[in-house]
C-alpha cells in the first residue's frame, strides 16, 4: 500500500482513530530508543520485560482487528478466533521447535516431546517445518484452511446468529481436548516451549526482542490500514450491507456466502498471523489458547473499545490486557469477576463502547454550542 494511500486513510479518520495511529507510532519510535540506546540504570530506560509485554498487546490489538473485521463489520459473532489464533502459534512453534535442532534435553533431532514418548521419526505433518517458507505461510495457511472448511460447510447451510457463535465455540473446545493428547505430536499439555533462535538470532538478545515489537507494532498499523483500505471499496460496502441487511442483498442478486467465506477466512488469517507473532515474543504455545473463555474475552476487548471502528479494538485489546497484567498480580482471585462485570456494564450501559461513548458526549457538546 502506498504511502499516499495511507496519509489519506489517516485523515479520513476520526479524532480517536488518530490518535490511536498516534500512540502505536509514538510506541515504536519510544519503546527501541529507551531499550537500545538508553542505559539499564536510567530512569528513561525500557525493560526488555516492557518491550516484550508492550509486543503482546500489539498481537493482541491485531487479534482484536481480526474480530472486529468478522463481529463488527460482518456481523459473525465468531467465539472461535482463539482457535485461528493458537493455529497461527502452532506454525510458528513448529518452526521455532526444529530451529533448536540438537540442542535440546536429549541431544535428537527430534522434539524432547517426541524422543520422551519414544516417537522414531517426525509426523508426515511436521515435514517442512524447518523452512523459512513454513514459517511464513503456514500461520496462515492452516487458519485460513479451517475457516475455509467451517464457513462454507455453515454458510452454505445458512447458519447464522447464536447457533453460529455456539458452533465456532464448540470447534474451538474440541481443539482443545484434542491437543491436550500427545498422540496428536503437539507437545501434549506442555505444548511447544524452550524455543531459542528464529531465522538464526536469539530469542534472547534485546535487539531481537524490539525487532519482533516493531514488526508487531508494523503488522497492526499495516493490517489496520489494509482493512480501512477494503471496508471503503465495494467490498466493504457489500459486507455491511451482508451485516444489516442478509436477505435484501440475497435478493438482489449477491452470492451472501461467498462474501461471508471471504471476509472469514481473512480474518482468520489475521488471527494466526497475530498467533505467530506471540509466540516467539512469550516463548510457549499450549492447548489453553484454544480455551473457549479466551475467544470469549476478545470479545470484550472490541465490545469495550468499540466494534465497527478498528481503532475501538486497538484500544480495547490493550486497554483490557493492561488491567489484566495489573490486577492479575494485585487482585489475582478477583480479576474473572471484574472480566465478568465489565462485560455486563459495556453489554448494559456501553453498547457502541468508549468509541460510541466519546462519539456522543461530542455530539452532544455540539448541539448544546449550536442551541
Amino acid at each position: 500500500m502506498s504511502q499516499s494511500v495511507i496519509v489519506n486513510l489517516v485523515k479520513c479518520e476520526p479524532l480517536l482513530g488518530k490518535i490511536t495511529w498516534a500512540f502505536i507510532l509514538a510506541l515504536l519510535i519510544i519503546v527501541p530508543i529507551g531499550n537500545l540506546l538508553i542505559p539499564a540504570g536510567n530512569v528513561l530506560h525500557v525493560s526488555t520485560y516492557t518491550v516484550t509485554l508492550l509486543g503482546k498487546y500489539l498481537t493482541y490489538a491485531l487479534l482484536a482487528l481480526a474480530i472486529d473485521l468478522c463481529w463488527g463489520y460482518l456481523g459473525i459473532l465468531s467465539l472461535g478466533h482463539g482457535a485461528f489464533f493458537a493455529l497461527g502459534g502452532y506454525a510458528m512453534g513448529m518452526y521455532l521447535t526444529r530451529e533448536i535442532g540438537d540442542r535440546g534435553t536429549y541431544g535428537s533431532q527430534l522434539p524432547d516431546f517426541m524422543v520422551f514418548l519414544n516417537w522414531e521419526q517426525l509426523p508426515w505433518f511436521w515435514q517442512g517445518s524447518d523452512t523459512v517458507a513454513w514459517m511464513v505461510l503456514m500461520p496462515l495457511v492452516a487458519p485460513a484452511l479451517l475457516a475455509l472448511v467451517f464457513g462454507w460447510l455453515c454458510f452454505r447451510s445458512r447458519v447464522s446468529g447464536v447457533y453460529l457463535s455456539i458452533i465456532t465455540q464448540a470447534v474451538t473446545l474440541a481443539l482443545s481436548l484434542a491437543f491436550y493428547r500427545n498422540e496428536m505430536g503437539f507437545g501434549g499439555n506442555n505444548g511447544l516451549t524452550n524455543f531459542k533462535d528464529i531465522l538464526g538470532f536469539s530469542l534472547q538478545a534485546d535487539n531481537v526482542r524490539v525487532a519482533l515489537f516493531v514488526l508487531s507494532g508494523i503488522a497492526v498499523l499495516a493490517t489496520y490500514a489494509f482493512l480501512r483500505s477494503i471496508l471503503h471499496s465495494r467490498l466493504g460496502k457489500l459486507v455491511i450491507a451482508v451485516r444489516d441487511a442478509e436477505m435484501r442483498t440475497r435478493f438482489v442478486g449477491f452470492k451472501v456466502e461467498h462474501i461471508k467465506l471471504i471476509v472469514f477466512v481473512l480474518s482468520a488469517m489475521i488471527a494466526g498471523f497475530a498467533g505467530a507473532l506471540y509466540v516467539p515474543q512469550v516463548g510457549i504455545i499450549n492447548p489453553s489458547e484454544f480455551n473457549p473463555i479466551n475467544s470469549i474475552e476478545i470479545i470484550i476487548w472490541v465490545a469495550l473499545g468499540g466494534r465497527a471502528t478498528l481503532y475501538g479494538a486497538v484500544i480495547g485489546a490493550f486497554a483490557v490486557n493492561y488491567a489484566k497484567s495489573v490486577l492479575t498480580v494485585a487482585l489475582p482471585d478477583a480479576w474473572l469477576f471484574i472480566l465478568g462485570a465489565l462485560f455486563i456494564v459495556v453489554t448494559i450501559f456501553l453498547k457502541e463502547g468508549l468509541a460510541g461513548l466519546i462519539k456522543s458526549k461530542k455530539q452532544q457538546t455540539a448541539h448544546g454550542e449550536v442551541a
